[in-house]
């Protein structure tokens, strides 16, 4: 009969840990963002694509997708992301640290940049950042 020893000393445990789980890397973290989007009038729904149910294809008396009228926090991992509601829509970043960036030209309709709460202001860009339509 053969039987194995094993020594179970301060060394032998440090490299059980080391070999354990290992941290996950920044760009795979979910970070906890809030959408607070509780300023716009009328109440609405909004979305997140990829993240929460759309909204363009939503039935009113049975949808999931969330309404302005509370604060919802999601988990995002860092990329790139957009807020949309029937008549606003907009594209921000979660960094690797998780926290909220966009574009300058939104900061009177929308803040939190360096946070981790988007907070929404406006129901439509104002002013209308894009080209005419006329």
């Amino acid at each position: 009969m053969l039987v194995l020893s094993i020594a179970w000393g301060p060394l032998a445990a440090d490299e059980l840990r080391a070999a354990g789980t290992a941290p996950t890397p920044p760009h795979l973290r979910e970070h906890a963002i809030t959408i607070d989007a509780t300023a716009l009038t009328p109440p609405t729904w909004w979305h997140v694509p990829g993240v929460t149910q759309m909204i363009m294809t939503l039935d009113p008396d049975s949808t999931e997708a969330p309404r302005s009228t509370e604060r919802r926090e999601l988990k995002l991992k860092p990329g790139l992301y957009r807020f949309g509601t029937f008549t606003f829509d907009f594209p921000f970043q979660v960094t690797l640290d998780g926290v909220l960036d966009f574009a300058q030209s939104l900061d009177q309709c929308v803040s939190g940049r360096g946070t981790r709460t988007l907070t929404v202001r406006c129901t439509q860009t104002q002013p209308y950042v894009g080209p005419p339509e006329y």
